[in-house]
This record gives structure tokens, C-alpha cells and sequence, in this order.
């Protein structure tokens, strides 16, 4: 039997190590820079290198990475157990080298990019010189991809690309987008779509505005980008012609796995502040902590919590068992329909229990609502991912032709008395 539930001392003590560093040196962070992304920021620049500098003399950078690339080539768990302690800050994924979306572009670039691009684009993003965008979901068909319209036609030595992409994520920071357009429209619906490196100085791409999420009137970084007769020369094909699906598997898995754990951090510090305020406020003459219904509230939250925590950690390990992501597909995407529920049943009662101060912009939880909408659409629609859950678990199982159930209390009664017949007919002799 080789059930156990702790972490190798190892491997531990690196995590003690990132939990005190990204308390102490990087949460604070938030208060004084804006995107973590936008290099063009002085202060940015003062102090996210330094630190960056140091988790790469702990070994730590980058480690969803193999070797070769400059990472220590991790597994799902370790990573999910990292990530467990990088979701406290926004800022610290790209301190430890391995933020969204530049990590996915990262490993696709690995996988399929020329050596002339890996020198251009992919080295520079491991090393967080540049950042850059996923240019995937349309405005008027969302993340399906089998509607999207943007397209690229072959032309000499070049790809033509028009269309419209929307929310292409921290396009206004990024030097290239890596972008999926359709290019065989014919074809099978999975094999349509291909992918492309587009850079973003390339005459015809326009961001025709930054969207932000929530309420807030500050531009965002997620870019509505329009692309009109853009010319790219025929090498930026990532993959295949028509394997855009194929390619863009290589980037989603893992990092489905590391968004949950990122979220458990949320919702624990979430927790934390719950626990405090009913410990420290009192109505009614006696102690929020007091009152049946909060705790409740805690309970729940508590509980929720570690269930999730455990799936996430299951799901990392049949990751790193399997080596094989269509044989874990449900569990990923189980997870995924678990995670902003989590997170938006956590923060809706840390915000009712703060009241007039958990709506508050003084305190996280309504930017924390809004996000687990943000959450059930990221990287597909909550409901997609519960049809791909369903699909999966009912290929486990078989119908009857049978008038009633295989189960039919009756049919396994009459089952049980004739197996064992001849021994209650003995005994019933004895008697």
C-alpha cells in the first residue's frame, strides 16, 4: 500500500522557503506596482528582477519546465503544491517564472517553434525580457472554436490573416500573440484550425481596445485586437496545417490544475480574514463566532475547502501516474467546474460576514466574486467542461434491454435465494 498524504522533506522545505518569500517579499507587491506584466514600468522593473534573481538561485524558476529550458522538469503534484502558495499573489507567478499565459505560449513555442523563434521569441519569454498573449476566443463566438471566422490564407511564402479575437489576454503588454484561426474551412470541424506566431509590431494588428473585468473604469489588459490583411511569413505556422486543436492541448492540462490550486490560495487567505472578523466582532451581545449561522458559514467554507484541495492534488498525481492527459480528461475538467463555485461560495460569505466592509473596495471579496465568474469562463465555459465530465463517465457504463433495472431489489432478492438454495434448504431440514 503506498497511501500518504505528506509532502518529502526535500521538497518541503523549499515550500517553507517560497511561503515566508512570497509573504514577506511579495505580497506587499500589490500596493505599489500595477501589472505584473507591464515591463515598460520603471518601478516594475526596480523590483521584480531582484526578486526573480533570487528564485532562480533557489531553483525555482520556471519549473513547469524540463531541463533544457532552464526548469527543474516538475510534476503536476510539486507543481500544484507551489502554486498552492503563488495564488496568494498576483504578482508572485511571474517572480517564479511560470505566469499564465506566457508559461502555455512557452511550451508551444518549445514544441513547435524554429530555432530562429525560439532564439527571437521563446528565450527572451523564459528569461521574462517580453510577455505575451493567447489570442484564441471571438467576440461573437466566444471559445468555440468550430464558429470562429478569423482566417489565414496561404499566399506565396506568406499567411494572410483577417478577423476579429477577443479578450486576448495582456495583449497590450505582449510582443507576439499566438493566435487560432481557421485555414482549411472545409475540413472536419477539429481539423479547421491552425495556430500562428504573429508579432505584434506586424502591420495590421490593431487593438481596438483593452477590456477590463469587473466594474472598474481603468483600462484593462485583455485586448479586443482586430487583424487586417496581416502578412506573416509561412515558417510562423505552429505545428501542422489544421492542427490547431492538437497544439493548443499542449498548453491547457497542467495549467487547469495550477488555476485551481491558485484559486485554494485565494480562498484560503479568504478564510483566514473570515475566521478573524467572527473572532472579532461582537452584536446581540455575544461574538459573531457565536451565532449558529456563521458558523455554519465557516464550517462550509472549511470543508469545501479541503475537498477541493484533495481532488486538485488527485487529479496532479493521476497527471504524473499517467503521463497521459486524455486518461485523466474528466478529472481535469471535474475540477474546473468545481473551482469558481469554491471560490465564489468562500468569498460570498466572507463578504456577508465583513457587511458594509466586505462590499467595500477596502477589502477583496466583490473583486473576488466577479473573478469566479471570470474563472468559469476561462479556459472554457463551467458548462462545457460538465458535458465533457458526463460523456467521459458514462463511456464507463452499459444500458439493459432489461424491463426493469439490473438492480430491481426483486430480480436480486429472487438471485440471492437460488445461490444459496441448497444451504438454506439444509437448513431449514434441520429444524
Amino acid at each position: 500500500m503506498a497511501w500518504d498524504f505528506e509532502t518529502d522533506p526535500e521538497f518541503q522545505d523549499k515550500l517553507d522557503w517560497m511561503d515566508e518569500f512570497v509573504r514577506d517579499e511579495i505580497e506587499p507587491l500589490r500596493f505599489v506596482l500595477g501589472s505584473p506584466y507591464d515591463l515598460s514600468c520603471p518601478n516594475r522593473q526596480k523590483l521584480i528582477p531582484p526578486l526573480q534573481e533570487e528564485v532562480k538561485k533557489r531553483q525555482l524558476w520556471a519549473c513547469h519546465l524540463g531541463p533544457d529550458l532552464g526548469g527543474q522538469g516538475y510534476g503536476q503534484v510539486k507543481l500544484a503544491l507551489m502554486n498552492e502558495i503563488l495564488g496568494r499573489s498576483p504578482h508572485a507567478p511571474i517572480v517564479f517564472g511560470c505566469q499564465a499565459p506566457d508559461s502555455g505560449n512557452a511550451e508551444i513555442l518549445a514544441h513547435y517553434g524554429t530555432d530562429e523563434q525560439k532564439a527571437r521569441f521563446l528565450q527572451p519569454l523564459l528569461d521574462n525580457q517580453i510577455v505575451s498573449a493567447y489570442s484564441m476566443t471571438e467576440p461573437h463566438g466566444g471559445s468555440d472554436p468550430k464558429v470562429f471566422k478569423t482566417s489565414a490564407v496561404l499566399d506565396g511564402d506568406e499567411w494572410v490573416i483577417n478577423g476579429e479575437k477577443w479578450f486576448s489576454s495582456n495583449a497590450r503588454y505582449a510582443s507576439f500573440l499566438i493566435v487560432m484561426v481557421v485555414t482549411d474551412p472545409q475540413a472536419p470541424p477539429y481539423n479547421k484550425m491552425s495556430m500562428f506566431l504573429v508579432p505584434k509590431e506586424t502591420p495590421g494588428v490593431k487593438i481596438v481596445r483593452n477590456v477590463g473585468v469587473g466594474t472598474g473604469t481603468e483600462e484593462g489588459s485583455h485586448g479586443y485586437v482586430r487583424y487586417t490583411d496581416v502578412r506573416i511569413p509561412k515558417d510562423h505556422l505552429l505545428g501542422q496545417r489544421g492542427q490547431g486543436f492538437v497544439v493548443a492541448q499542449t498548453r491547457l492540462g497542467g495549467g487547469r490544475i495550477h488555476h485551481a490550486m491558485r484559486t485554494i490560495a485565494k480562498v484560503r487567505t479568504a478564510f483566514d480574514q473570515m475566521c478573524e472578523r467572527v473572532l472579532s466582532r461582537e452584536t446581540q451581545g455575544e461574538l459573531l463566532a457565536q451565532k449558529q449561522l456563521v458558523q455554519e458559514k465557516i464550517a462550509d467554507s472549511w470543508t469545501q475547502i479541503e475537498q477541493f484541495r484533495l481532488f486538485v492534488l488527485q487529479t496532479a498525481w493521476k497527471i504524473d501516474k499517467y503521463k497521459d492527459y486524455r486518461m485523466v480528461r474528466k478529472d481535469i475538467s471535474a475540477v474546473k467546474t468545481v473551482m469558481p463555485k469554491v471560490y465564489l461560495d468562500v468569498f460570498s460569505r466572507a463578504l456577508m460576514i465583513h457587511g458594509s466592509l466586505g462590499v467595500s473596495n477596502e477589502m477583496p471579496y466583490s473583486a473576488g466574486v466577479i473573478d469566479s465568474f471570470h474563472m468559469a469562463l476561462a479556459d472554457g465555459p463551467t458548462e462545457v467542461h460538465k458535458v465533457t465530465v458526463a460523456r467521459q463517465l458514462l463511456r464507463e457504463y452499459a444500458g439493459t434491454d432489461d424491463l426493469f433495472p439490473t438492480t430491481h431489489l426483486p430480480k436480486l432478492r429472487q438471485a440471492a435465494y437460488d445461490k444459496y438454495a441448497g444451504v438454506l434448504e439444509q437448513e431449514v431440514a434441520a429444524l
